[in-house]
C-alpha cells in the first residue's frame, strides 16, 4: 500500500511541475517570465507582463492540475492521506519543476486548489480573506501570504487534533508560500511592492 502514497506524490510532483506560465508564453510568442518582471512563472507575473487573459489563462491551469493531482492521489490511495501527499507534492512541483531547471513559481494558484481539496471550509475562508485583503490593498503577495497562514492555523486548530503530520503538512503548504514571497516581503516593508494594476514594463 505505500507505494500508493509514493506514487502519489510523485505524480503530484511530475503534474505541478507543468508551468502553465511557460506554456502559455510560448503559445503566445510571449517574454521569458524568468527574465521580466519579478522572474517567476506564477499567474501575476504573466499578468503584470501579458495581460489580464494570460494572466488568467495561467491561474486556471495551474489550479486545475492541482485538483487533478489531489483527485489522483485519492483514487490511487483511498485516503484522505493520499489527497493531502499529492496536494503538497503538485505545489512543491509548482515551485521547483523538474522540466524547466526547478525554477517555478510562487506556488498560490496551486495552493488555493489544494486548500478546498483538502479542507474546503477553512478554503473557502482563506479565499475571503485574501479577497477582502487584495481589494483592500490591491496587493496579490500580501493576500496569498495572508491566506496560507490563515489556513495553516486553521486546519491546525480544527482538523489535526493533535495529528503532528496533519499539522506539519498545513504549516509546510504555509512555509512555501512565504520562502517563494521573500522578495515581496522585502518590498512589502520597503513600499515598493506593486500593486495590482500596475503592469510590468517589458525592455
Amino acid at each position: 500500500m505505500a507505494w500508493r502514497y509514493l506514487l502519489a506524490a510523485v505524480i503530484g510532483y511530475l503534474l505541478g511541475s507543468v508551468s502553465t506560465g511557460i506554456l502559455v508564453a510560448k503559445v503566445n510568442h510571449g517574454p521569458d517570465l524568468h527574465k521580466v518582471g519579478s522572474g517567476n512563472v506564477g499567474a501575476s507575473n504573466v499578468l503584470r507582463t501579458m495581460g489580464a487573459r494570460s494572466g488568467a489563462i495561467t491561474f486556471l491551469g495551474d489550479y486545475f492540475k492541482a485538483v487533478a493531482a489531489c483527485l489522483i492521489g485519492l483514487w490511487l490511495t483511498g485516503s484522505h492521506d493520499g489527497m493531502l501527499i499529492a496536494g503538497l507534492a503538485v505545489v512543491v512541483g509548482h515551485n521547483w519543476p523538474v522540466f524547466f531547471g526547478f525554477e517555478g513559481g510562487k506556488g498560490v494558484a496551486a495552493s488555493t486548489a489544494v486548500m478546498v481539496c483538502c479542507y474546503w471550509q477553512w478554503g473557502l475562508i482563506g479565499y475571503a480573506v485574501a479577497i477582502g485583503l487584495i481589494a483592500l490593498t490591491r496587493y496579490i503577495s500580501l493576500g496569498s501570504m495572508v491566506m496560507l497562514v490563515l489556513y495553516a492555523a486553521l486546519v491546525s486548530l480544527f482538523e489535526a487534533h493533535g495529528n503532528i503530520w496533519i499539522i506539519l503538512w498545513a504549516v509546510d503548504l504555509a512555509a512555501m508560500c512565504l520562502i517563494r514571497h521573500r522578495s515581496n516581503i522585502t518590498r512589502l516593508l520597503s513600499g515598493t511592492e506593486r500593486k495590482i494594476g500596475q503592469k510590468e514594463k517589458i525592455s
